[in-house]
């Protein structure tokens, strides 16, 4: 005869004050949260009072780890912290001049985005409600993702990239409901957690990637049109969080290979700006002004250990043929800089002048 299973064993008598020390700080968090919504911070304390009737049963287990991470999720999304842009028209001019050459053509299409918002921001109105979204179209390499990274740093915003390629499911974007295995917040959320303000720049990187599946992309491009559509992300609603939060002060802007896959309706919300590709010429001037200080710092190098002749940089921008980046041209003199730093480290040379007769021993050879 098989044997009757055990009954329930009530829990500990610790046990049960932990719980009830835990929900009573989980309350006090709660509350301490500035800008809370009143009637979300009542829910949760409504969740709350239930989970102390169960602990006092001793049936809390699972509810209790799922409101715990609940509460850590809400408690840490920016209600209302926020950063000042900083709308100088020439102070804007100077950083992207520093940190780009070339493109004077989106150059001054950002700045005349930064003067609308200016005068939209004087007359007290909404000035991202009322700007385009910038969907910036160009082949890899060409500096979309760190165009942007300019424009957040010009306005004093903090920054974020949503890489939105092979989006698996539209829970990646909208969160999956905390009552199902699995339940995590949408990236859009996550992004103001891990900024910490209400009004960072989101770029959503390479958007006409987000799924091979067809069915997939039209769930997708539909979220996509409800979190940047201002008429709809004043009250975007997470389903993990499962409650109306204000995306109206994020600053948004995408950025595509190409247009092909997306929809019509989205489009229609963007502004297209298309970013060239490098000629040679202007590869060279990046490479020698930009890229190469930069890689030889990070690579531990001073600038007296490591000389490159002036005449060499046609050659060194285009060994293999054309590029339309300068992904490419940054891992070659990544490539050289660590030969230069293994010649030092070694102690074959204490500084390294590259010169036409080197030149080839000193080049990546894949």
């Amino acid at each position: 005869m098989p044997d009757k299973p055990a009954p329930n064993k009530a829990p500990s008598k610790e046990v049960q004050n932990y719980v009830f020390d835990e929900l009573t700080s989980l309350s006090d968090k709660v509350d301490s949260v500035e800008g809370m919504p009143e009637d979300l911070q009542e829910r949760i304390h409504q969740m709350l009072n239930r989970l102390d009737r169960m602990a006092r049963m001793g049936h809390y287990a699972s509810e209790f780890d799922t409101l715990s991470r609940y509460i850590e999720v809400v408690t840490s999304i920016p209600w209302v912290a926020r950063t000042e842009d900083n709308l100088d028209i020439e102070r804007a001019r100077q950083m992207l001049d520093s940190q780009h050459y070339g493109m004077p053509n989106v150059k001054e299409r950002i700045l005349e985005y930064l003067a609308t918002m200016n005068l939209i921001k004087r007359r007290g109105e909404n000035a991202i409600a009322k700007s385009p979204v910038l969907l910036l179209v160009g082949l890899q390499g060409v500096g979309k993702t760190t165009l942007a990274k300019s424009v957040a740093d010009t306005l004093g915003r903090e920054f974020i990239r949503v890489a939105m390629g092979a989006i698996g499911s539209s829970f990646e974007l909208r969160g999956k409901s905390k009552a199902l295995p699995g339940a995590e917040p949408g990236q859009i959320i996550k992004a103001l957690m891990r900024t910490k303000v209400r009004n960072p720049l989101i770029l959503l990187d390479e958007i006409e990637k987000a799924s091979g599946d067809k069915s997939l992309l039209s769930d997708v491009m539909a979220i996509l049109l409800e979190i940047l559509d201002p008429n709809q992300n004043i009250a975007f609603r997470d389903h993990y969080v499962d409650y109306p939060v204000d995306l109206s002060q994020v600053l948004f802007i995408c950025s595509a290979n190409n247009t092909g896959t997306l929809s019509a309706a989205l489009l229609d919300r963007m502004e297209i700006v298309k970013m060239p590709s490098y000629t040679n010429e202007e590869k060279a001037v990046i490479a020698r002004d930009y890229l190469f200080p930069k890689i030889r710092e990070d690579s531990g190098l001073k600038e007296e250990e490591l000389q490159i002749d002036p005449s060499l940089w046609p050659e060194i921008v285009n060994p293999f043929g054309y590029d339309s980046g300068i992904r490419s041209l940054g891992r070659i003199l990544q490539s050289l800089c660590r030969k230069v730093a293994m010649k030092i480290v070694t102690g074959e040379a204490e500084s390294v002048y590259i010169t036409q007769e080197n030149l080839k021993y000193f080049m990546p050879s894949w």
